[in-house]
């Protein structure tokens, strides 16, 4: 059997069996890929699969045992290239980042700038999307590393990085009647309020939802995005009072007033969140240290190969990160 082989197999199962579209995602033809799917059954001496004319109908028991050996034998041969990659101090190649707006727009651009001058050869590529999406694509290999924050306790889902706390901002227009009020807002005057916010906080297990929910008041959500400049649009047309991440405003919106959010509306953190038993190259590890200067890269590296536990250091705010990473 070959890794040609292999790839192909698992190509079929992630397809859901339908062979034109797994040669489509490995560049090869269909009639080739039934060719050498053909000769690794003759090999091994029994189906993967159960047939239905030209079509495969399911995988068999015996099928699913190789499909699931075969993931993890082309895991370890792409960690072996990598490794030697890493070894050759080669400095091209791609790094792919599964992340939110927020953290693609007013986070990555100065860390990434700073990994294209190290590696100018090395292409990156931004994959958004919320954070239970990301954490898939990870997991799915479709991603290097992803980007996300939490409220609560750290990601399950692979090695999780801590990077720097952020609180989240109440934001209204210059004018409004929160603005007038002299003071910043309480829960209950949010309550009063139509809200715009991220569209998690639509779950009923959201930081937010739970900030209300302790205090006897539910939210009025008037409208939810992934974006966090929709936030500030609609906000500036009055459709309601924005509550956003503090990296989300800037000088620039010297149009609205911003105040940090109610105590009881917990404080998050940012992670990046590496997989687990994959080789990654130097330079998407270099991508973490940049924002999270305050681990020792040494430390990152033990962690990853499984040769200490992870103890990381306290995140520092993000007020206080944003001029280690602009710098």
């Amino acid at each position: 059997m070959t890794l040609t082989q292999l790839r192909y197999l698992v190509a079929i199962a992630d397809a859901e069996l339908n062979i034109t579209l797994a040669a489509s995602r490995v560049h090869a033809t269909q009639p080739g890929l039934s060719k050498q799917l053909k000769q690794l059954e003759d090999e091994l001496g029994f189906l993967l699969f159960v047939r239905r004319g030209r079509s495969l109908e399911s995988v068999t028991p015996a099928g699913v045992e190789v499909i699931s050996r075969s993931r993890a034998v082309l895991a370890e041969a792409n960690n072996i290239r990598t490794y030697a990659a890493n070894q050759r101090r080669e400095s091209q190649g791609q790094l792919v980042l599964t992340t939110t707006h927020t953290q693609a727009r007013f986070v990555l651009p100065p860390a990434v700038a700073r990994i294209k001058q190290a590696y100018p050869q090395v292409s990156v590529h931004l994959q958004q999307a919320a954070e239970s999406d990301a954490l898939d694509l990870l997991s799915q290999g479709d991603a290097d590393i992803a980007i996300i924050s939490t409220a609560g306790g750290e990601p399950s889902a692979g090695i999780a990085v801590p990077l720097y706390r952020w609180r989240r901002l109440v934001l209204v227009p210059k004018g409004h009647p929160l603005d007038r009020a002299g003071r910043a807002p309480d829960l209950a005057a949010l309550a009063a309020h139509p809200l715009i916010s991220y569209e998690s906080s639509t779950r009923a297990a959201s930081s937010l939802q739970r900030a209300f929910a302790g205090s006897g008041l539910e939210p009025d959500i008037a409208l939810t995005a992934l974006d966090a400049d929709l936030i500030k649009t609609y906000v500036r047309s009055g459709v309601g009072v924005g509550l956003l991440a503090e990296m989300a405003v800037s000088a620039a919106d010297h149009d609205l007033r911003a105040w940090v959010a109610p105590a009881p509306i917990a404080e998050c953190i940012a992670w990046a969140v590496l997989p687990r038993d994959r080789v990654l190259r130097d330079y998407a590890l270099e991508l973490v240290h940049v924002l999270a200067p305050q681990i020792d890269p040494r430390d990152l590296r033990r962690v990853l190969d499984g040769n200490q536990a992870a103890n990381w250091p306290l995140p520092p705010t993000w007020e206080s990160l944003t001029q280690t990473i602009t710098s």
